[in-house]
């Protein structure tokens, strides 16, 4: 293994790692809350920590779940300025924060890692999709579907940042298809409530302090 290959590893290796993290279920931990795993959806991500945390620890479990997105991806720019390996290790964070080692290979979704990794790479496809997850959401009130759909508005959106920044570095276009791709394989058993017309419906009472319950 040369040198290059090695160092390519061994940052995917810390990115998985990092996006491992189970964020969630260390702050349910620090402030005394219920374990996001036995409530609710059973995952480690923002929207069952505001079910069971209230909205300001849900914001510090989105920020971290944001951070261990960003954070190998800027180490990755730092190390090798690659964008290939920049979108290995996004990709690595992303699977990290779906199937995350340190709680038996299943955590979150991997959308707040995902959007943590796309803030590094192109922060302007970010905005440009953004407005569709919370559209969707506050009309049918399912994040499933809108993080479903805000993560599939990734690639058009890096195809629009293509045309006025023509010099955007191909695997950056390429990881915004993969990166959903994965969000997508996330999401497989909301899929199939959503198609059953079973999918639990987000309360959004909640984003105005209502106290948290398992209901």
């Amino acid at each position: 293994m040369g040198p290059d290959l090695a160092r390519t590893v061994g940052l995917m290796l810390i990115a998985y790692l990092a996006g491992s993290i189970p964020v969630g279920v260390i702050v349910a931990r620090l402030v005394g809350g219920p374990d996001l795993r036995s409530i609710g959806s059973g995952r480690t991500g923002g929207t069952n920590a505001i079910r069971a945390l209230g909205r300001k620890w849900a914001a510090v479990v989105v920020l971290g779940d944001l951070l261990k997105g960003a954070l190998p991806v800027l180490l990755a720019r730092y190390v090798t300025g690659d964008p290939l390996v920049e979108v290995l290790c996004g990709i690595s964070a992303v699977a990290g924060a779906i199937w995350s080692v340190f709680v038996g290979f299943r955590s979150g979704r991997g959308v707040g890692t995902g959007v943590g990794t796309m803030l590094v790479i192109q922060p302007i496809a970010v905005l440009l999709s953004a407005p569709v997850f919370v559209v969707v959401i506050l009309l049918t009130r399912y994040v499933s579907l809108g993080s479903l759909l805000g993560s599939a508005a990734m690639f058009p959106a890096m195809l629009l940042v293509l045309m006025v920044v023509p010099d955007t570095p191909l695997p950056y276009v390429i990881y915004s298809a993969v990166g959903t791709a994965l969000i997508w394989l996330a999401h497989a058993d909301n899929i199939e409530r959503l198609l059953k017309g079973e999918e639990r419906k987000f309360d959004l009472a909640l984003l105005g302090g209502k106290h948290p319950t398992e209901s």
